[in-house]
């Protein structure tokens, strides 16, 4: 059986910028930081950074409370951008109920705001007599699926991927991969998360968040950068629709960018530190996916979060395959690190940068490490054509994900 190619007609974006993708391109364009103080980590013992990347102004009150009602912020995050796609694509209400669309959205975990709180009330006195009925279906691991599938009605195949680092990467990836297969016609996939002082905790624990700039948190992160420090976590959503191209001619859709390729490698050598070697596999095998050769790539979007180990055998691996002629930068200078959310946030921006014929700087790269040399970094807001992308995200636990994607042509 052929393979169906797979576009992309609809995307959607909850951002430390705010909502939509045109709010997440300006921002990025203008070299704006998304990343503030925030106090009240100095009232957490044992966390020594100070800084994140939070969601402004969204209105969970804009979803029904029927629906809100089962919603931690990560869910609603997830349902508003995943609107934001449905509209952009064009999707009439008996297309997205009708069982040819599916949602593929993970996150890392299910709500740990919604968790804390249970457990803060719960050891107050062993009872579990206050506690919600809707409680379970904000903490459970396909929270954000679950929701966006029960708010837009859809009665097609849902799948949660959980990969920390990498599952928004893995989200679209599997959802491009349904179908190709012809297993649905449309998936909603990406991924959500929300801000905790848990995952600041356990990156500040591990000696990986940032904490230098904490009086200056528009300096940090700084991927590739001499004076990097650390991770900044974030928040945010980035839901992509993707739709078969036989679909999206009939509907005469706009194609924004098609996924001509998809890899997810495991990385055995270590639970916590990358692996050059492993990471070039991965990107070689999106390549052979995707039946192109290292010339064809015209950008890499980098995972690069601003550690010492991660940035530095990304380099290695972007070399070993690229060599030193495939402009690469990151995006996490001006976003923080949104876990789950940050690979299809970051796919979203790279398929802007593709229709727009620019490629964004990595933010706060002031002095490149000697270590990350080996890359053709890009600077500054560089404007040329860009036709093939590859997007590279690396999780905790060496599930390593890169997906390629392409200007479309018929």
């Amino acid at each position: 059986m052929p393979l169906k190619r797979v576009v992309i007609t609809g995307m959607g974006a909850i951002s430390p910028f705010g909502r939509g993708v045109d709010t997440l391109m300006t921002a990025l364009l203008s070299g704006e930081s998304g990343v503030r103080i925030l106090p009240e980590l100095a009232d957490i013992r044992g966390i020594r950074t100070r800084v994140a990347a939070l969601v402004p102004g969204v209105d969970p009150g804009e979803i029904p409370r029927k629906y809100r009602r089962s919603m931690s912020a990560m869910s609603v995050f997830a349902a508003l951008a995943a609107g934001d796609a449905i509209a952009q694509a064009g999707l009439s209400g008996e297309q997205v109920r009708g069982g040819r669309l599916g949602v593929s959205i993970g996150s890392t975990i299910g709500s740990p705001r919604t968790t804390q709180a249970f457990f803060d009330d719960f050891r107050t006195d062993n009872s579990v007599e206050r506690m919600k009925s809707g409680l379970f279906f904000q903490i459970m691991n396909h929270s954000c699926a679950a929701n966006v599938t029960h708010m837009f009605g859809v009665t097609g195949r849902t799948v949660a991927p959980a990969a920390a680092c990498s599952t928004g990467s893995l989200a679209v990836g599997y959802g491009a991969e349904t179908i190709s297969m012809g297993k649905q016609d449309f998936m909603l996939c990406g991924g959500a998360d929300e801000f905790h002082p848990l995952t600041a905790g356990t990156f500040d624990i591990m000696n990986a968040a940032s904490t230098r700039f904490n009086e200056s948190p528009e300096k940090t992160p700084r991927p590739f950068d001499r004076d990097r420090d650390g991770v900044v976590c974030a928040e945010g959503s980035g839901i992509l629709l993707l739709e078969s191209l036989d679909s999206a001619l009939r509907r005469n859709a706009e194609i924004l960018a098609e996924i001509v390729g998809f890899a997810s490698t495991s990385d055995p050598e270590s639970i916590a530190n990358p692996n050059a070697a492993n990471i070039a596999h991965c990107m070689r095998q999106a390549l052979l996916d995707a039946g192109i050769g290292p010339a064809g790539i015209d950008y890499v979007n980098a995972h690069a979060t601003g550690t010492e180990l991660g940035d530095i055998a990304e380099s290695e691996a972007i070399r070993s395959v690229f060599g030193d002629r495939v402009p690469a930068s990151s995006l996490k200078g001006n976003l923080g690190h949104a876990m789950a959310a940050s690979g299809a946030l970051e796919l979203a921006a790279s398929v802007e940068m593709l229709r727009r014929g620019i490629l964004l700087p990595t933010h706060n790269l002031d002095h490149v490490d000697p270590l990350c040399a080996s890359v053709l970094h890009v600077r500054e807001v560089t404007r040329r054509r860009v036709d093939t992308v590859m997007k590279n995200n690396f999780a905790l636990g060496g599930v390593n994900s890169s997906l390629v994607i392409r200007r479309f042509r018929q």
